[in-house]
């Protein structure tokens, strides 16, 4: 089985984790410590509180989120076998508050964000490169989403290709800042009231 990389901080630091196959592209160390070094120096402290993990693939960036002491996260994922993976993944590293939800995001964020374990202070959208639609779209709809998704201050955090250039505003999420990975990229946006 593919791997997806390892959990590089907290208190799984070291266990590989697997990888639901070739199509995926799991977060690299690098895009980790920088993602999670950003996460743990805000002021705002979007670790503080639930963990939102969007198209979660093998679950590395909340599992990460979990092993580095976020009280629980929440896990999107509509593929069967990338479900199974992450469940794997959470064992692997003995992580119990994560909860692993099979569904389509577009039809997750219909529902109610309270009952769906938030408001979360951070959330991470990670859909394929190609389809920069479902980015814009997952964007729209928590930037203008009332129900409880996001915290007053929450970080919400794109991988994606580095040629999508997101927009400077989505509803309350203001873009703050963009670094690029060779041809991955990360683009962090701050909700305001």
């Amino acid at each position: 089985m593919a791997e997806a990389g390892r959990i590089i901080g907290g208190s799984a630091k070291g266990i590989r984790l697997v990888a639901p196959g070739e199509g995926t592209r799991p977060f690299g160390d690098r895009v980790k410590e920088s993602l999670f070094g950003s996460l743990e120096t805000d002021p705002a402290e979007p670790l503080g509180g639930p963990f939102l993990d969007l198209y979660a693939g093998s679950g590395a960036a909340g599992i990460e989120a979990l092993s580095r002491g976020v009280p629980s996260a929440v896990f999107v994922e509509h593929d069967a076998g990338a479900v199974r993976v992450i469940s794997r993944n959470l064992e692997r590293a003995r992580l119990v508050d994560g909860r692993v939800v099979r569904e389509r995001v577009g039809r997750f964020l219909a529902g109610d964000g309270v009952a769906a374990g938030g408001p979360f202070t951070c959330v991470v959208l990670d859909p394929p490169y190609v389809d920069a639609d479902a980015l814009a779209a997952t964007l729209e709809r928590l930037g203008t989403a009332d129900g409880g998704w996001l915290a007053a201050e929450a970080v919400v955090v794109c991988k994606h290709h580095w040629r999508w250039e997101g927009p400077e505003r989505v509803g309350r999420l203001v873009r703050v800042r963009s670094r690029r990975f060779g041809e991955t990229a990360l683009t962090w946006y701050r909700g305001e009231e």
